[in-house]
């Protein structure tokens, strides 16, 4: 998650990571959630929120509804944005343009890379 000015200088960041895995799409969705709850926390307002999964964007954006699980984190993300960001909006840009969240969570996989192995080692009594 990155938060960029109206310059699109960089302002803050934050990573998170969570499990269990999940499909790719329920995944980016739970992910806008987290945002939404992070910026909310931040107390900012007027957000145009940026992601580069198209399916989530046009989901958010769509009047559809159903019981899946990815519909469901759909529905709560729409919540949180009739609630706590009335000015706000949700666009798709190409995954090229939104290099810089890309590369955040590739080196957070770098720094926790000796922990997970170490956890898995662990888990499996490897040691």
């Amino acid at each position: 998650m990155c938060i960029r000015d109206d310059d699109s200088a960089f302002v803050l960041a934050r990573t998170k990571w969570f499990v269990p895995l999940c499909d790719v799409e329920v995944g980016e969705a739970v992910g806008l959630h987290t945002t939404l709850d992070w910026i909310s926390n931040q107390q900012f307002d007027n957000v145009d929120f940026v992601l580069d999964c198209k399916r989530v964007v046009d989901c958010v954006n769509s009047s559809v509804d159903d019981s899946s699980e990815f519909r469901c984190t759909i529905g709560a993300c729409k919540q949180l944005l009739e609630d706590r960001f009335q000015n706000s909006h949700i666009e798709f840009i190409r995954r090229q343009t939104n290099m810089v969240a890309h590369e955040l969570a590739q080196a957070v996989l770098l720094i926790l890379a000796p922990i997970l192995l170490m956890m898995y080692l662990h888990v499996f009594d490897i040691f």
